[in-house]
């Protein structure tokens, strides 16, 4: 097997099961907060940036997985 498209087997890996937790995690921290300012819409202005902050958290694993990738691809 060429070493190429073994490097892009692997980039496409390393992106692929890098954006899943952050889509679950995401995905779970915004309908939680939404749940709560469903239930108690005068604290609305408390939730929302923290779950801005979570949701950048989370999304800072994705963007570790796309260095890897990218590393992998030109390295």
């Amino acid at each position: 097997m060429d070493i190429e498209a073994v490097r892009l087997l692997a980039a496409g890996l390393c992106m692929g099961l890098g954006a899943i937790g952050p889509g679950i995690g995401e995905g779970f921290v915004g309908g939680k907060a939404l749940e709560a300012i469903g239930r108690n819409p005068s604290i609305s202005d408390k939730i929302i940036p923290n779950m801005i902050v979570a949701m950048a958290i989370t999304e800072s694993t994705a963007i570790y997985s796309l260095v890897i990738a990218l590393i992998i691809l030109f390295g």
